[in-house]
């Protein structure tokens, strides 16, 4: 009886040593201050990362989907006031002349027979960049 009360009181003095002792792991270590603000920032760097590659992933797949399946375009515009424009758009082999306010979208004419556009007249770039590059005293046309 008595081995078995000293080996319980062996077994509990150990088990209070560990308890007492604490364990020591990297997180609490003096010196891994340096080390957890690496690894802070290198996950910081590569959510980042992950994130742009994302979104240049997604503007890649949206491009290639848009390409060859366009069915409604826009053919010509003008704009007849600082908020409102005329818009010719071509819906497959009928064109139609819209007229776009920002409080209304009205379809005015169905055209009889479509009009024959140029390549060279459409408009390549969009409105603003071309006032932008008039403004400047560019022209878009003369890319030297």
């Amino acid at each position: 009886m008595r081995a078995i009360a000293a080996l319980a009181a062996l077994l509990a003095s150990q088990a209070c040593l560990a308890a007492a002792t604490p364990a020591a792991t990297p997180a609490t270590a003096p010196g891994s201050l340096g080390g957890q603000l690496a690894q802070m920032v290198f996950g910081l760097l590569l959510v980042v990362g992950l994130i742009f590659f994302l979104a240049w992933l997604l503007r890649r797949m949206q491009s290639t989907a848009v390409k060859g399946g366009q069915v409604i375009e826009i053919v010509g515009s003008r704009a007849i006031g600082p908020r409102d424009r005329l818009l010719l758009v071509q819906v497959g082999k009928e064109q139609i002349l819209i007229g776009h306010t920002p409080g209304s979208i009205e379809a005015l004419h169905v055209l009889a027979e479509p009009v024959e556009v140029p390549e060279s007249a459409r408009q390549a770039t969009p409105e603003f960049a071309q006032r932008l590059m008039e403004l400047m005293g560019k022209d878009p046309k003369d890319k030297k």
